[in-house]
């Protein structure tokens, strides 16, 4: 959104926080419920408003419509976005996907015109110096209340993690015992000496341990216009793989719509390292048609809320431009 030029009106922080109600709705959604870091959502906010306002239409609003599972990829394809903005050269990448075809969901979304990482690369001053217009235009004051309650919550949220930690490892280590060693009392830890005639057993079980299904699971992605099937997904995989499939989920949509993404979870967690064989993201071609795959990372679960704390406007130092 584009706040309208006006020398004889001045719109008030609530105001402002209105017009820009989806914006913050996303921002929110990004740095809180998907736990995402909050200055580097502010910078991808403030790359989806640019490319709006290059022409690319209702970009927040259509990513607002996704699952959060796309919005968080959408997310992770801004970052490498922005690497290529801030550093003049593309990141590194897997050696079989070319660097124009790596953000394959932002290119679903803008079917207007031929989205790459080229492009970003080739407008990256233009870029940088609307990112920079933009940033504080319109996402310091319309986001910056949101992300400092982020930053607060994430904070509070280190500190209790640093805590159940300390208080783990203090409760694993070994705990005094009182041994009899000729007709003395004395203290130690662990096995004690000969001859204390106590025997120490090291024997450890070898109960194999169930792997939990998500550590089991792919994150697949379709190109929009190029649908991919179920059956086409399970035959490429048992082709290559073999009987590697423990279960497969389709995005659900309605009958005449097509699947963007899907959750493959294999028997084995090798079955996986054996198909990314080092590699973050690896690209198929299946009958034709483009698929990415990675490692699914399950969303955080959000853990209780600290006390509330009241927003406090100060931004931080530096936002990265």
């Amino acid at each position: 959104m584009t706040v309208p030029a006006s020398s004889s009106f001045i719109m008030s922080q609530e105001q402002f926080n209105l017009f820009h109600k989806i914006d913050r709705e996303l921002y929110n959604l990004l740095a809180v419920n998907l736990w995402r870091d909050p200055v580097e959502s502010l910078q991808v906010m403030a790359l989806w408003l640019w490319l709006e306002r290059v022409g690319f239409r209702n970009v927040v609003k259509k990513i607002l419509s996704l699952p959060y599972m796309l919005i968080n990829e959408l997310a992770d394809e801004a970052v490498t976005c922005l690497y290529i903005i801030n550093n003049g050269q593309f990141p590194p990448l897997p050696s079989d996907q070319g660097n124009n075809n790596d953000i394959p969901l932002m290119q679903s979304l803008m079917m207007e015109t031929d989205l790459s990482l080229q492009f970003f690369n080739e407008y990256r001053l233009i870029a940088t110096q609307g990112l920079a217009r933009i940033v504080n235009e319109v996402c310091i004051r319309a986001l910056t209340d949101v992300m400092q309650l982020a930053i607060e919550r994430n904070a509070a949220q280190s500190l209790a993690d640093s805590q159940k930690v300390m208080s783990a490892s203090y409760n694993s280590f070994p705990q005094p015992a009182m041994v009899q060693t000729g007709g003395l009392t004395r203290m130690g830890f662990g096995p004690s000496s000969a001859d204390s005639g106590i025997t120490w057993s090291t024997q450890e079980s070898h109960v194999p341990v169930p792997v939990p299904p998500d550590d089991r699971t792919m994150f697949v992605t379709f190109s929009k216009g190029y649908p991919v099937y179920e059956w086409e997904v399970r035959e490429f995989f048992g082709r290559a793989y073999g009987d590697c499939i423990e279960s497969l989920h389709m995005q659900e949509v309605q009958p005449n719509q097509q699947s963007l993404f899907a959750r493959i979870v294999f028997h084995s967690v090798s079955s996986i390292e054996m198909i990314l064989n080092g590699m973050s993201k690896v690209k198929f071609t299946i009958n034709g048609k483009h698929v990415w795959a990675r490692k699914f990372v399950p969303k955080r679960l959000k853990p209780p809320s600290p006390p509330a704390v009241q927003p406090v406007l100060n931004l931080p130092a530096s936002l990265g431009f």
